[in-house]
């Protein structure tokens, strides 16, 4: 099993060209989870400005925006780099993924733009806002609690959850859940503490695109609202008939491809990382096989680090696993 640092480690072609390789275990069904090859393009980009440009000194990516054009796959894909802006406060780069046995020639799969500057250095006009979490989520664990060998109901307001759908979403595997012990707040938002399943693993900010990215699924913690329908409907009837099939079919593990990820870095963690990560996420709409969602991190004092946005299909498993292509990115059509 590669840790998450080996899995995103990112090594340098030439000036403006670098190589990645996309593991198995840090996949959802065939396809490299989306959060994965977010820290992907934040660890290049890192990369990029600590050799390439180091006389800028701006080592943190402060906004980040992908759009997944087609489904990436294991193995190697090339990064390829352009400078679009460089400036004294911020720098902006466009950078491109593409998956083929000659990547300069393929159609890209992910393309992005990212923000630099320094999270360290800046200076300038500061308000507070007196923002907060609505509605405030349980209170703060006692961490020591909740790490192994502890009981399970070690603590009062949070509880070691597995993820759905395992051998599926190989990538859940590698961080612990911590929901709230009494269920969630309301419908459409979910609340977790998380850290690496990997003993002594830590967040950095390159790890931030995969946080922002790991989650309850929303749409399989959702109440059921169809079955208790159901269940009011008339024996016999054409709607008390569809309920022993609606239930079959919730059991069958969804795919949610991310068409677009935003990500907005309001803080640097701490250079030798975080152990936990507290994640909000809540959907404003899901409708037609499409939602968005909003994602909020949060450090272990409540200090805001970084808040996502992202628009998801939601599909079958199916479409995961079956390949719509020769694997090679020149795909002429979207296999999502």
């Amino acid at each position: 099993m590669t840790s998450f640092q080996e899995a995103t480690a990112i090594r340098a072609l030439d000036s403006h060209t670098y190589l990645a390789n996309f593991p198995d275990e840090w996949c959802i069904g065939s396809v490299p989870h989306g959060g994965f090859v977010t820290s992907c393009f934040l660890s290049t980009a890192s990369l990029h400005f600590s050799t390439t440009h180091a006389c800028r000194n701006q080592p943190h990516t402060i906004t980040l925006h992908l759009t997944f054009l087609r489904r990436t796959s294991v193995g190697p894909a090339r990064l390829c780099v352009r400078d679009v802006k460089l400036g004294k406060r911020t720098s902006t780069v466009h950078i491109s993924l593409a998956q083929a046995s000659d990547a300069s020639t393929a159609e890209p799969s992910v393309v992005g733009y990212l923000t630099q500057s320094n999270l360290c250095g800046e200076q300038g006009l500061s308000l507070p806002t007196k923002w907060s979490l609505h509605p405030p989520p349980p209170p703060r664990p006692s961490f020591p609690s909740l790490k192994p060998g502890t009981t399970a109901s070690a603590d009062e307001h949070w509880t070691l959850s597995p993820p759905l759908h395992p051998r599926f979403r190989k990538a859940a595997n590698r961080v612990r859940f911590y929901l709230p012990r009494h269920g969630q707040f309301e419908p459409g938002m979910a609340d977790e503490w998380i850290r690496f399943a990997q003993p002594g693993a830590r967040f950095t900010q390159e790890s931030l695109g995969f946080v922002a990215d790991q989650f309850p699924q929303i749409v399989e913690i959702y109440p059921d609202a169809d079955a208790d329908a159901d269940a009011d409907a008339a024996p016999g009837s054409p709607d008390g008939g569809k309920k022993k099939k609606k239930k079959k079919r919730q059991q069958e593990p969804n795919w949610y491809p991310t068409v677009v990820l935003n990500l907005d870095v309001k803080k640097c963690l701490p250079a030798e990382g975080a152990e936990w990560l507290f994640v909000r996420v809540r959907a404003k709409k899901i409708e037609n096989g499409r939602m968005d969602l909003e994602v909020v991190v949060l450090d272990e004092g409540g200090a805001l680090v970084a808040v996502s946005n992202h628009v998801c299909l939601i599909l079958g498993a199916g479409r995961n696993m079956a390949r719509g292509g020769t694997g090679d990115g020149n795909e002429k059509a979207s296999k999502m």
